[in-house]
């Protein structure tokens, strides 16, 4: 029984070379989660009360998040709606063995859905944990607003790191045959009948999935191609686990060879499965004239880095290629437009002007990915100097306790996300927010934080400061900027006094 809510604002095995002891605990450190979570007790803890009660509410209404590891979440913008739906496992043979959360955010104002954009973590628990906060993403958000889309962020209860059939293991989810396929298409369902939108059922969807995650989402294309607009895959394909006999490669049909697919690891991921997969999925899909390209990141290992500012723009591509004017129908892959380039070279052209073979190109959607992606191979990052938009709504009162409280919203650039803010009093800045570097640097530093897993760090920060050195009695004007994630600052925002 499940319960869908409205939320506020061989032997085992593990990816040992991936996810390396030290870099779980830390992963769960950064989280806020404890290592307490890596028990079996606690990790398939049914979601909390609150989240069971089948009471709806809005952020800061009558229902309050609880901010465990598996969320709900306190987001950090009051813009859209979340919901929520959690699904114990099951022990019949053939269905999901895994429990999972389903949080699925819709923009404000969107008045027909259009597709659904799916951020899949992989493999580890640290992974599953890091993953049910995406669908707070701001930077995704940002995105799926822009083309009328939902935010889908899957967080499966795994029980330990096993990237097999091991009771507990991540192969029960990833491999969709296992029974994740039909517990995704039954959330979606149930989204789309709860939410008053009853095209989630049917739209298209973008897959983006990392490690386990990659796995799933290009499984997936396989089974259902004609509801796949576009996937994104990093560091994870079927082909890794070809040698794995108990998870037989699926047939691939000619409709898989029709999904724009981008292959994305990382230059010290050579020589391990997610290396070897990758290339050996673009070769084959290549060789049959897939849309498909390959963008190896200079600077990661396993974490993602800063893909999301090349993913992003290969899914805006694809989206605008492919949505049609009829919800169910995906307009084909307009191949005029595309660019070509060599596996691991950094230069791309204009497709009729490639000089080398077609079949083993790296296909690129149209220009501008292309500019994207031979700064992307270059550095591992993409550049931006674009300014972001000015915070809004700022307003001010008074904290009885410590000071004056300034609140404030704002739209996040969907080029370079959002850093952080600049807090004004009387044009002086008294803040910056975050008001603590990361622990750890895997890409950009975002607001909402960055993870090893491409998803913020919960607890999730709030826009909110307080004052707490304004002197008593004396009025003040308080203006916010924003930062991208590239240190461009916003204008100022307008004044608020008190």
């Amino acid at each position: 029984m499940n319960n869908i809510t409205e939320v506020g604002n061989e032997a085992s095995q593990t990816f040992s070379e991936l996810e390396s002891p030290a870099r779980r605990l830390f992963v769960k450190g950064v989280a806020g989660l404890g290592a307490a979570f890596a028990s079996s007790s606690l990790v398939s803890a049914a979601v909390p009360a609150q989240a069971q009660s089948g009471q709806q509410g809005r952020p800061g209404n009558e229902m309050q998040p609880v901010q465990d590891a598996w969320g709900p979440f306190t987001p950090s913008s009051g813009a859209g709606r979340y919901l929520q739906t959690v699904y114990p496992p099951s022990t019949t043979t053939g269905e999901l063995q895994l429990g999972v959360t389903y949080t699925l955010w819709i923009p404000d104002g969107i008045q027909t859905v259009r597709a659904v954009i799916v951020h899949q973590h992989g493999a580890s628990i640290p992974a599953a944990q890091s993953g049910a906060t995406s669908a707070y993403d701001l930077h995704w958000q940002a995105l799926a607003k822009k083309w009328d889309c939902v935010l889908l962020g899957p967080s499966y209860r795994v029980l330990n790191d096993a990237i097999d059939l091991t009771p507990g293991g991540a192969e029960l989810w990833f491999d969709p045959r296992q029974g994740s396929d039909r517990v995704f298409l039954r959330a979606l369902d149930e989204f789309a009948a709860k939410s008053g939108h009853a095209e989630i059922a049917s739209v298209p969807w973008c897959l983006w999935g990392h490690s386990g995650g990659g796995i799933w989402a290009n499984v997936m294309s396989m089974l259902h191609p004609d509801r796949v607009l576009a996937a994104f895959l990093r560091s994870g394909t079927a082909a890794m686990f070809r040698s794995r006999s108990e998870f037989i490669q699926p047939t691939v049909t000619p409709a898989t060879y029709e999904i724009p697919t981008m292959l994305n690891f990382g230059v010290g991921e050579r020589g391990n499965r997610p290396w070897d997969g990758s290339i050996a999925t673009f070769e084959e899909y290549r060789a049959q004239g897939a849309p498909i390209g390959l963008a190896p990141d200079p600077r990661t290992p396993h974490y993602c880095g800063d893909s999301r500012y090349f993913a992003i723009p290969f899914f805006e591509a694809c989206l605008q290629m492919r949505l049609s004017e009829w919800p169910k129908i995906l307009k084909p892959v307009d191949l005029s437009s595309a660019w070509l380039a060599t596996p691991f070279g950094d230069t791309a052209a204009p497709a009729a002007e490639f000089k080398g073979d077609p079949k083993k190109a790296v296909w690129l959607p149209n220009a501008l990915v292309a500019k994207i992606w031979m700064e992307y191979v270059r550095s591992g990052t993409v550049a931006d100097t674009s300014t972001p938009p000015a915070p809004v709504n700022v307003r001010v009162k008074a904290d009885a306790n410590h000071g004056n409280e300034i609140k404030w919203d704002t739209e996040v650039d969907m080029v370079s996300g959002l850093g952080g803010f600049i807090v004004l009093r009387d044009g002086h800045g008294i803040a910056r927010l975050p008001t603590q570097p990361p622990e750890a640097v895997y890409g950009r530093p975002l607001f909402q934080g960055m993870s090893y897993h491409d998803t913020p760090i919960a607890p999730l920060p709030q826009m909110v400061h307080v004052d707490t050195s304004a002197k008593a009695g004396l009025k003040h004007v308080y203006t916010v900027i924003a930062l991208s994630s590239a240190g461009v600052p916003s204008v100022p925002s307008s004044a608020a006094t008190w």
